[in-house]
C-alpha cells in the first residue's frame, strides 16, 4: 500500500495522545496547579485533536469527514471517530474538574480509561479486520498499537513529570523499560509472523481462469499504472525494509531504552527520548503501510 504522511502522522499522533491520556486518567501525572492542569491538558487533547484532523487530509473531500461518523455501525473507521469525539468530550471534562479542583470518581476514570484504549483498538481494526491485506489481517495488529499507545504515553508521561519538577521513582522507570521492550517486541514477533503471511489467492483465481491451467500473462492488464496499482501495489525492496526496520527499533525502542537506563530524571534527556521514539514510530508506521499488499495486486501478477 502507499503511506500516507496523513495517516501515518495521525495513527503515530493520535496514539501517543491518548497513551498519555490514559496514563494521567489513572492518577500517575499528579497535576497540582491550575497552569500544569491547563498545560498538559492543552497538550494531550492537541496530540489526539491534530492526529485526527490530520486523517482527513487523505480524503478526497475533507469537508465530507463528519459524514463517516455515521456509519459506526459497520465501519472501524466510523467507530474509531465516534470514540474519539466522545474521549477528547470526556478528557475535556476531566480536565475543568481539575482545574477547579474538584475530583472525578474513580468509576469516572475507569470508564475514560476503557473509552481511551477501546479507541485505540477501533483504529487499529480499520487495518486489522482487512481480509483483503493478509499483512494486516493478523491477531497482532491490535495488540501492537495497544503497546504502542502504552509504552509512548508512559514515556511521555515520565517527561512531563521531569518537566514539572515532580519524583520519578525507579519502579516507575524501570516499568516503562519493561513496556517499551515489551512493545517492540511484540512489535518482533508482528514482523516475524504478520511479514510471513500471504493470501491464499493467485493470479489463476484473480483471473478466473484457473480451471484452464496455470496463468501467465502475455500482456498487462493496462498500459499504464492505474490507480489500484499506485496505491496498493507500492513496492519497497527488502534491503531497505531491513534497514528501515533497524532505524525504527533503534530510535523507537533502544534510545529510549538507553536513556531511561542512563538519565532516568533528566527532563532534557526524556523529551529526546520521546522525539526519538516518535520518530522511530513513525518508520514503522511507514513500513507498516509500505510492505502491506492488497489482494487486488494478484490480477497484475503480483504476490500477495
Amino acid at each position: 500500500m502507499r503511506p500516507a504522511w496523513s495517516i501515518i502522522f495521525f495513527t503515530t499522533i493520535s496514539g501517543l495522545g491518548l497513551g498519555l491520556a490514559g496514563w494521567i486518567v489513572l492518577g500517575l501525572l499528579p497535576l497540582m496547579t491550575p497552569a500544569s492542569v491547563m498545560g498538559v491538558g492543552i497538550g494531550t487533547l492537541a496530540l489526539i485533536g491534530v492526529g485526527l484532523i490530520s486523517s482527513t487530509f487523505h480524503l478526497g473531500h475533507p469537508e465530507r469527514a463528519w459524514r463517516a461518523l455515521s456509519q459506526w455501525r459497520s465501519s472501524w473507521l466510523s467507530r474509531e471517530g465516534v470514540l474519539a469525539v466522545i474521549v477528547m468530550a470526556g478528557l475535556a471534562g476531566w480536565f475543568a474538574a481539575a482545574y477547579s479542583g474538584g475530583r472525578v470518581p474513580f468509576w469516572g476514570n475507569l470508564v475514560l480509561l476503557v473509552l481511551i484504549y477501546v479507541t485505540v483498538y477501533a483504529t487499529s481494526m480499520i487495518y486489522a479486520s482487512l481480509k483483503t491485506v493478509a499483512r494486516w489481517h493478523h491477531p497482532l495488529t491490535p495488540i501492537c498499537y495497544l503497546m504502542f499507545a502504552a509504552a509512548g504515553g508512559l514515556l511521555t508521561t515520565l517527561a512531563l513529570l521531569a518537566i514539572l519538577r515532580l519524583p520519578i521513582t525507579a519502579a516507575l522507570a524501570q516499568a516503562a523499560i519493561v513496556l517499551m521492550l515489551s512493545a517492540w517486541g511484540v512489535k518482533l514477533a508482528w514482523w516475524r509472523l504478520a511479514g510471513m503471511a500471504k493470501h491464499a489467492g493467485s493470479i489463476e483465481s484473480a483471473t478466473g481462469l484457473g480451471a484452464l491451467g496455470m496463468v501467465r500473462p502475455l500482456m498487462p492488464p493496462h498500459t499504464e499504472e492505474n490507480y489500484l496499482q499506485h496505491e496498493m501495489g507500492f513496492v519497497v525492496a527488502r534491503r531497505h525494509a531491513d534497514k528501515l526496520r533497524m532505524i525504527a527499533l533503534l530510535l523507537g525502542g533502544g534510545l529510549p531504552v538507553l536513556i531511561l537506563v542512563l538519565a532516568p530524571a533528566s527532563a532534557g534527556a526524556l523529551a529526546v527520548a520521546v522525539l526519538a521514539h516518535v520518530a522511530g514510530m513513525f518508520v514503522e508506521r511507514w513500513l507498516f503501510f509500505a510492505e502491506a499488499k492488497h489482494v487486488v495486486t494478484l490480477y497484475y501478477g503480483e504476490t500477495a
